[in-house]
């Protein structure tokens, strides 16, 4: 159902109050139930799956009072057409409800109608009249109540079911209603008091739903009701006012609306008749009246006012799958989940759901679902059976009232036999724990993989989900013997288990190389099964092992040790770890490039007309060009070397001699020059590092400098002594803080993100300003300011 405007009710609540004697705050006071039906062409629903009327449906109606009822009540149905347009006489039905004969009413929504309202009124001779001309009369009022309390009865349900759903769970399965809450309000669109959560187990349900207009309803997803209204200082004081925890009423939509009704029906009061706005609840063919004051007998003799549905095309739901995980068809218990749904479970608008399952053969079939307001979503009514086929596509459809509707498209999953395959081929070797990719199937239809040898032994394998149709495990082979074997991959439903055959064989240990450079004090051990390597001595350096990385060429193994690698060759001695030892050739090859920063400086032009900022060493201006010095101290860096220069986790570039961006001095000192943003891009700042690659072989990564983005300062402009100053410029928000003091003690701190050109802070003590900027957290940069 499309959402009505509670808005300009609810903030006309923020400048007048009505006394605590005239309203209560809650719907508490049950009402008379009706009975209605609404007929449309050949089909007739209760009135609680009707979302909206259309003009020619027929309505029966009939007032469910008990026997004993003493007070005779005309119940009278007025249709409306619009504000500023009285409805015709022949529009207003009327029955006697304690006549047999004339107790139910049989209508027609008339051509034109927009609203209807339902309103019980005591028979005093001449009521029908008296209501009749005070809804021709200020028929304005009537098109506002009766949309209003619509949105509001169906925002009761919503706390109904919440309420009604807590309290099933309290008192069956308490243990649950942690796990439980969360889910049914969002599912609701409840703001939860995740405070009752803390409580203990016994105390939780009543907390939770220890009175329902403290319960915050949410308008739409992730934002509540009174985040919504409050879009000013004003309004969102008064919104906290109406809170238990301000010492104020409640806050919830409805009763907002009824306090602003009665104030418009206040303008109806007379000798004879007075109204009272009324919450319908409809569930069946039960119009249920809730009340949030005491009728009167005496004139003025109260008149109940409640809505029927908006008169118009129902807005078919709008509804959202719960996220893009796919859910197996074949999972026990499924629930398809949705987003924002919360009439669903709280009407009974929804009706004739199923899910439309296609595969991916193009075969399709309907499978009926229930709303399961727990799970927040629907669930299966059966179970789906295993000749489905391969399936990724499913819809949720059905009705909304008497209209069809199809969506959303929800992602579900189901496989069949033989679709999963390793990946990239079937051979695993033993010795090891060895890693093992399956593709093809339905992921998260996999209940539990096992793995068999010849004996008949079956191992449980961990796996994880790294894919739609992706599972991604560690075999546990490290005491397996060579052989066959068999995975299988067990799935939720009925299915047989997928069974794949393994060939598990012995992997002979190679060692390829140990890559080493001059002055390092680690390398790299190449070749296959290295995990079985225990250390490696080499003239006079024993390298330990550290970090064991397996690739499509083979195990990468880092070593390290305890100096400084000599220019050498020479056979090294790998050391395994089940006592053997092999021998390696070994030569370390040139040393990997290393520098020296020398110098760096910062050249650009400041704006003209600017405050002059001065930054301390190590930092520079990120919109300027640098130039920095380095001496070469270990390698060499030739003309076809380069320096390359990154951000803190940010892209990369190269400087190079062909391109002038490198010039050497002397035979191991260059100098650098770069502009960083037409280097980096235009969003580079912070810190800058430099390293020197050669051959292909770069060195270690070292620091250069921090680039600070700068503010424009323009003006610091102090009217009088005692009075702040302030502070005018572009650009402020790269300021952190400003202080007149060089530790930034007492600072002025910049709001983050601010965008304005000017910003008050005190009378500086002296001539010169401190600033704290973003880019550079750990330094101070000063600023001049005039005599």
């Amino acid at each position: 159902m499309p959402r009505l405007p509670l808005i300009p009710l609810l903030l006309a609540l923020a400048c007048v109050a009505l006394p605590v004697q005239a309203q209560q705050n809650a719907f508490d006071l049950v009402g008379p139930d009706l009975k209605l039906s609404v007929t449309r062409g050949d089909t007739t629903l209760p009135i609680g799956a009707v979302p909206s009327l259309q003009p020619g449906d027929k309505i029966t109606a009939e007032a469910a009072l008990p026997p004993d009822q003493s007070a005779h009540y005309l119940l009278v149905v007025a249709f409306l057409r619009g504000a500023t347009n009285p409805p015709p006489k022949d529009w207003f039905f009327v029955a006697e409800t304690w006549r047999k004969k004339k107790n139910k009413l049989a209508l027609t929504v008339p051509e034109g109608a927009e609203q209807a309202v339902l309103l019980l009124a005591p028979d005093t001779g001449g009521g029908f009249d008296a209501v009749r001309d005070a809804v021709r009369g200020r028929p304005g009022v009537f098109v506002r109540v009766a949309q209003d309390l619509f949105q509001a009865s169906l925002d009761r349900a919503r706390l109904d079911a919440f309420v009604t759903e807590i309290a099933r769970i309290g008192d069956t399965a308490p243990e649950r209603l942690a796990t439980a809450a969360p889910v049914l309000a969002n599912a609701l669109r409840i703001k939860l008091n995740a405070e009752c959560l803390s409580r203990p187990r016994g105390l939780q349900a009543a907390c939770l739903t220890q009175n329902r207009d403290s319960l915050v309803l949410q308008t739409q997803r992730g934002t509540s009701l009174a985040e919504t209204l409050t879009g000013s200082t004003a309004d969102l004081a008064y919104s906290i006012a109406a809170t238990p925890q301000a010492g104020g009423g409640y806050y919830s939509s409805y009763i907002g609306l009824a306090r602003d009704a009665a104030k418009l029906f206040g303008a109806f009061r007379s000798p004879q008749y007075q109204y009272l706005p009324a919450l319908a609840l409809g569930r069946g063919d039960t119009l249920k009246l809730l009340l949030n004051a005491a009728p009167s007998f005496q004139s003025p003799r109260s008149v109940l006012a409640a809505p029927l549905p908006p008169i118009g095309p129902a807005t078919p739901p709008i509804w959202q799958a719960g996220g893009p995980t796919p859910v197996c068809l074949a999972k026990p218990d499924l629930v398809l989940p949705l987003e924002d749904a919360p009439l669903l479970y709280a009407t009974d608008f929804g009706r004739s759901l199923s899910v439309r399952v296609t595969s991916n053969e193009g075969t399709a079939r309907d499978f009926p679902v229930l709303p399961d307001v727990e799970k927040g979503g629907v669930k299966l009514d059966g179970a789906v059976p295993a000749d489905l086929g391969t399936v990724s596509n499913a819809v949720l459809q059905g009705r909304w009232g008497f209209d069809t509707f199809t969506g959303p498209r929800l992602p579900v999953q189901l496989d069949k036999m033989g679709a999963w395959r390793a990946v990239p081929d079937s051979n695993v070797v033993v010795g090891r724990e060895h890693p093992l990719v399956l593709r093809g199937g339905a992921a998260f239809c996999v209940s539990q993989i096992a793995l068999g040898d010849a004996a008949g032994t079956r191992t449980p394998v961990p796996f994880k989900v790294t894919g739609q149709d992706e599972l991604t495990m560690t075999l546990p082979l490290k005491d397996a013997k060579p052989g066959a074997l068999t995975l299988n991959i067990a799935r939720f439903g009925s299915a047989p288990p997928d069974t794949i055959p393994l060939a598990a064989r012995l992997e002979a240990s190679r060692l390829d190389r140990f890559v080493v450079h001059e002055g390092d004090a680690e390398g790299v051990l190449e070749g296959a099964r290295l995990d079985q390597v225990g250390g490696l001595d080499w003239h006079g350096l024993h390298f330990s092992t550290g970090p064991l990385s397996r690739g499509n060429d083979g195990d990468r193994l880092a070593m390290t040790a305890p100096g400084p690698v000599p220019a050498s060759d020479g056979e090294a001695v790998v050391r395994l770890r089940d006592g053997r030892s092999v021998k390696l050739a070994v030569r370390a090859t040139a040393p990997r490039p290393a520098a020296t920063l020398l110098s760096r400086a910062a050249s650009g032009k400041p704006a003209a007309g600017a405050l002059p900022i001065a930054l301390p060493d190590g930092v520079l201006p990120a919109d300027a060009a640098i130039d920095f010095s380095f001496k070469v101290t270990r390698g060499t860096l030739g003309d076809s070397g380069t320096v390359e220069i990154a951000g803190a986790d940010g892209p990369s570039a190269r400087l190079a001699f062909r391109d002038g961006a490198l010039q050497r001095v002397g035979g191991d000192v260059v100098v650098a020059h770069f502009a960083p943003r037409a280097l980096l891009g235009a969003g580079i700042a912070g810190p800058l590092r430099y390293r020197l690659v050669q051959d292909a072989t770069p060195g270690d990564w070292q620091q250069l400098v921090t680039l600070a983005r700068l503010p424009v300062l323009t003006k610091l402009a102090c009217p009088t002594e005692g009075t702040p100053c302030t502070l005018t410029g572009q650009d402020l928000f790269v300021v952190a803080a400003l202080s007149d003091k060089p530790d930034v003690t007492s600072a002025t701190a910049v709001p983050l993100g601010f965008v304005g050109s000017s910003i008050t802070l005190p009378r500086p003590a002296g001539k010169t300003l401190y600033l704290r900027l973003h880019d550079a957290p750990d330094s101070v940069a000063t600023v001049a300011l005039p005599g």
